[in-house]
């Protein structure tokens, strides 16, 4: 079994950035990604940070956001449409332009997903969020460019080829999970008490009755021989979810740890096993 590529192989960044990304995990913490496995599977990909640290040979990347899926797919299709139409987005970027883009309905595959990394490059803080019609409504950002010095799509489109890239459930997609698959789960960080950052953001996209469905399905994945490893909230309710049968370990966000007590607990999360 393996965990990745070949030793050597250079590192992919991921393309988007995402609320509750895993960029300073991959960073900080990749020690914990050393896991022998034959096949990587995430239902909750995001930004996919850990699945490019890691650039499995296969692989089942699942999210419940289309538009997210499209991307995927999309680069995974035809790199090279998606990345001229960015190009063109980037070229005549600006206030007016950008609300534009926001209010555009693009008809094609290629120019939905570049008007998706678009969109999450030049909006406020890479947040994705919509309103009861499903509209993006994030207002933009500071950033002056949606073209970035670590953008590697071609790697990206040649990485993809091998994964099954699919819109699900994360139940659907965990009910896969068998010996030799190395599961890697990062939901949204909802708790039993709703005291989280992102509250009521959070608690319409993944409530905490899907919380106690997602550990229900863990449990069962890990049953039929699959290795789990989580991320989640570092809160009593998840830890008294998971504490009975898997390991919990608590880390920070960035690596050095701050002395103030509740600094800490603002960028401390836990790592499950």
């Amino acid at each position: 079994m393996i965990a990745n590529r070949q030793l050597g192989t250079p590192k992919l960044q991921p393309i988007l950035k995402w609320a509750g990304g895993k960029r300073w995990f991959v960073t900080n913490h990749s020690e914990h990604l050393n896991i022998d496995f034959d096949r990587y599977i995430e239902p909750f990909a995001g930004s996919c940070a850990v699945y490019f640290h890691c650039q499995p040979d296969k692989a089942i990347l699942a999210d419940a956001n289309p538009e997210l899926i499209n991307v995927y797919n999309t680069l995974r299709s035809d790199w090279k449409k998606v990345y001229a139409k960015l190009v063109e987005h980037n070229r005549r970027h600006s206030k007016q332009y950008y609300y534009h883009i926001r209010a555009s309905r693009p008809r094609t595959k290629h120019t939905q997903a570049a008007r998706f990394i678009y969109l999450n490059r030049t909006c406020w803080n890479g947040l994705y969020r919509v309103n009861r019609n499903g509209q993006f409504n994030v207002p933009i950002g500071t950033k002056s460019s949606a073209i970035l010095d670590t953008d590697d799509f071609e790697s990206v489109h040649h990485l993809l080829q091998s994964a099954d890239i699919r819109c699900a459930d994360f139940r659907e997609t965990i009910f896969e999970a068998r010996r030799g698959d190395l599961l890697f789960v990062d939901p949204p960080y909802t708790v039993r008490h709703n005291l989280n950052g992102f509250v009521k953001y959070n608690e319409t996209l993944f409530s905490w009755a899907d919380q106690v469905d997602l550990c229900a399905a863990v449990k069962a994945a890990k049953s039929r021989g699959a290795t789990l490893l989580m991320t989640n909230a570092n809160h009593p309710s998840i830890k008294e979810l998971y504490g009975d049968e898997f390991e919990i370990d608590v880390v920070s966000r960035y690596s050095s740890i701050s002395s103030s007590n509740q600094s800490r607990s603002s960028f401390e999360e836990l790592i499950i096993r």
